[in-house]
């Protein structure tokens, strides 16, 4: 679904989230593994796992499968289950930055008026 708005904040393009069925076992299945890992870490964290040499290499590797475990969880819910939003942005020219102004673009003098170099200084977006 398509919108011909051109102003700032208007939807230009919004798809729908797929939502299947088969994404939705997938994280169930991904977080009921994540949860025994996230146990078996605890377990060996409170057993002193880490003590030892191997062990602790263990505690780190099971640690990295947590993580990754995660996301791959986030992944897919981001991809079948959040919709893709395109929405309109201004457009800014290359030379512009948040802190310069198109007739400041080639610097200012040290020292004229100070208190207005001050007040951009502070509060950036200050308008004329």
């Amino acid at each position: 679904m398509s919108s011909s708005g051109s102003t700032y904040g208007d939807i230009h393009r919004y798809e729908p989230a797929r939502e299947s069925t088969a994404a939705t076992l997938a994280i169930v299945l991904l977080t009921v593994i994540e949860v025994v890992f996230v146990f078996m870490f605890t377990y060996g964290l409170v057993n002193g796992w880490g003590l030892s040499d191997t062990g602790n290499m263990f505690l780190g590797a099971i640690l990295a499968v947590v993580f990754v475990d995660l996301a791959f969880i986030l992944v897919l819910y981001r991809k079948e289950f959040l919709p893709d939003v395109m929405i309109v942005k201004k457009r800014r020219r290359k030379w512009e930055d948040l802190y310069v102004r198109e007739e400041d673009a080639d610097g200012a003098e040290f020292g004229v008026d100070a208190w207005e170099q001050v007040k951009r200084a502070v509060y950036p977006y200050y308008k004329r």
